[in-house]
């Protein structure tokens, strides 16, 4: 799967952009036909502490998922968004195979 990785308003580090691949690449396990996946990385100026956005969106055949999520570290947003998104990914796939 093809992941493009884009930070807003900073760079974002080789450490980070691998920690999100390989998370990623775990959500294929659940559904093997995601076309690629777009992941947003902001920080807002805030004075709380959880301040970094991820939004990550799928592009399945059928239509897109997103999935949105704000926390302190950006570690932390990947795996909810990834665990997020392999929650909606299970409800599709039982989708397809019961029209199936």
């Amino acid at each position: 799967m093809k992941v493009n990785v884009q930070s807003v308003n900073f760079n974002a580090d080789k450490k980070l952009v691998d920690f999100i691949q390989r998370r990623l690449d775990k959500l294929e396990n659940y559904y093997d036909k995601i076309v690629f996946a777009d992941v947003y990385l902001k920080v807002q100026n805030t004075s709380g502490k959880e301040n970094k956005i991820t939004e990550i969106l799928l592009s399945i055949p059928g239509g897109d998922i997103m999935v949105k999520k704000t926390c302190r570290k950006f570690e932390e947003c990947v795996d909810e968004c990834v665990s997020s998104l392999q929650r909606q990914l299970i409800k599709r796939k039982e989708k397809m195979s019961t029209h199936v």
